[in-house]
């Protein structure tokens, strides 16, 4: 549990801790991440770089990784998110993954709360999601509006053609 963060008591889904990134949770996150069947090998090898970063590097302060874990400590999703360079208050999110047999249980929006106070403490007063406009992102473009994001952005064929990338942002 991280700063006594806790959530999912009391809606039926069992409680849920967020805590630190260890590097136990590598393997089961990288699976996770696969297991979405939304990311490209390209994204997964991203992914597990930037996990690979914050457990090999401490003092690194570019990411933070926590993970949403259940009364097994056992990972069903983390967050990866970070300050932007040169910026007062603005933070990016990286990314966030949520096990798919655990989607709906406010995994996901346990993790953004987490974020959202995590920011709040640090002075921040925004946070930035980018993502892509393809088909198999419009969950998560549906999420994020749902947890109060707005699209600033987009740029059209950005990661090819036919693929937009979409900023939202959430003003805090």
């Amino acid at each position: 549990m991280v700063d006594g963060q806790q959530s999912g008591e009391g809606r039926g889904e069992g409680a849920m801790k967020i805590r630190p990134l260890m590097p136990k949770d590598r393997e089961r996150l990288r699976k996770i991440i696969v297991e979405t069947g939304v990311f490209t090998e390209e994204e997964v090898g991203v992914a597990m770089e930037l996990i690979d970063i914050v457990l090999n590097n401490g003092r690194q302060r570019d990411y933070q990784i926590v993970c949403a874990v259940d009364t097994q400590d056992q990972a069903m999703g983390y967050i990866c998110f970070g300050p932007v360079p040169m910026t007062e208050g603005s933070f990016d999110l990286y990314w966030i993954v949520v096990d798919p047999t655990a989607q709906g249980r406010e995994i996901g929006s346990g993790l953004i709360d987490y974020l959202e106070k995590e920011v709040r403490e640090r002075g921040g007063r925004m946070i930035l999601a980018d993502t892509s406009s393809i088909p198999s992102y419009k969950k998560a473009q549906r999420f994020y509006q749902k947890k109060g994001f707005q699209e600033v952005a987009r740029i059209t064929d950005y990661y090819w053609t036919g693929n937009d990338r979409i900023t939202y942002c959430k003003k805090l």
